[in-house]
Order: structure tokens, then C-alpha cells, then sequence
């Protein structure tokens, strides 16, 4: 659900896709394709969000802010996994946040960065670019490899794609996300996107 507080409402343009049980509340702005995900929260009460162009904020994860002194700032072409919580916090573009991990107040995260699933960044930490960070609280573990950082847009580029199903922009005759025989591979015309020309 999409709520006004105070007199400030989100604002999004037709390509961002909010689920129906998503809540996104307050001074918020998502930039273009960019999606939050069922049972996702994002939550600009007591600051503001700014969350870029082609991000995803999947199922039950959380964006919140500090009051008065913190507002959450994401980049473009970032994933943020499935219940992970991001909290007064910069997060730079092609940043992948994992599943179940915690990013606490003013951290920053820079681009081209992976944290690992279930990891915690501590408040004022900041993340070099260019590398995978790992624990509780993280520790950067090993640089990146140029297919690793590749993969961070990748994993923007297939939520852009599940936007335009769920939209119905885009529609398939077999859903070319499974890998089951020949569904989906190369030569199934079926897995091709039938597009309303945009």
C-alpha cells in the first residue's frame, strides 16, 4: 500500500513495479524499473529515501531511516535480497545486499560490492568498491572478480524482466525462467517476450 505522511507522499513513475502487499510510506522516490516485492516495507516517515533506477528490494526486506539524522540513499542497479534490513544508510550503484543480511546507520556501502547472505555492516562502516564482504560484523573476505561484478547488474537486469511479466508488458506462451528440457532455452519461440512496443 502506498501512504502519505505528513503531507508527503511516494512518487514513482508506470515502469516501478509495488507489489500489493508491499507498504511504502512517506518521502519516498524509486527511480525507474526499479521494484519492491511482496511484504517489503519501505519507509520514509522520519527521513527521506532515494532509491535509484533498475533496484529491487525483494520479498519481506526492509528500508528504514534514522530520525532527524539519516536517510537512506541507494544507488541504481542494486539488489536487496530477500528480509534483509537497510537502515539510515548510502548504498552505492551494482551493490548486492543478501539474503537475510543487516545494514545499520550510516554505513556506506560503494559500488560494486557484494555482502553475503546473513552478514551485519556496522554503524559508520564503510565498504570499499570492488569487493565481497562476509560475517558478522562483515570483514572484506576477497576482491571481486570482473563476472562477479557483471552479475550484480544481471540480477537488476532479471527483476526488470519480472516487472514487465508481472505488468503484463511483456508476456510468454511457457515461462522461460524454468530450466526444464527445452522450455526456455534459445531456440523455444514460446520464451521469447511478446512486448506492447516499448
Amino acid at each position: 500500500m502506498i501512504y502519505e505522511f505528513l503531507g508527503r507522499s511516494p512518487q514513482f513513475d508506470e515502469t516501478v513495479f509495488v507489489a500489493p502487499s508491499a507498504d511504502i510510506i512517506g518521502d519516498v522516490v524509486l527511480g525507474e524499473e526499479s521494484s519492491v516485492w511482496f511484504n517489503a516495507t519501505v519507509r520514509g516517515d522520519v527521513n527521506f529515501i532515494r532509491i535509484g533506477d533498475r533496484t529491487n528490494i525483494q520479498d519481506n526486506a526492509c528500508v528504514h531511516v534514522m530520525h532527524k539524522t539519516g536517510p537512506t540513499v541507494i544507488g541504481n542497479d542494486v539488489t536487496i535480497g530477500h528480509n534483509a534490513m537497510v537502515h539510515g544508510c548510502t548504498v552505492g550503484d551494482r551493490v548486492l545486499i543478501g539474503i537475510h543480511a543487516t545494514v545499520l546507520d550510516e554505513a556506506v556501502i560503494e559500488s560494486d560490492v557484494i555482502v553475503a547472505a546473513g552478514s551485519l555492516v556496522p554503524p559508520g562502516k564503510r565498504l570499499e568498491s570492488g569487493y565481497m564482504y562476509m560475517g558478522s560484523p562483515v570483514k572484506q573476505v576477497r576482491k571481486l572478480s570482473d563476472e562477479e561484478i557483471a552479475s550484480i547488474r544481471g540480477y537488476a537486469t532479471n527483476y526488470v524482466s519480472y516487472i514487465r511479466a508481472y505488468q503484463r508488458r511483456d508476456t510468454y506462451e511457457e515461462n522461460p525462467w524454468y530450466d526444464v528440457g527445452d522450455v526456455g532455452s534459445a531456440g523455444d519461440k514460446s520464451a521469447a517476450p511478446s512486448r506492447d512496443g516499448s
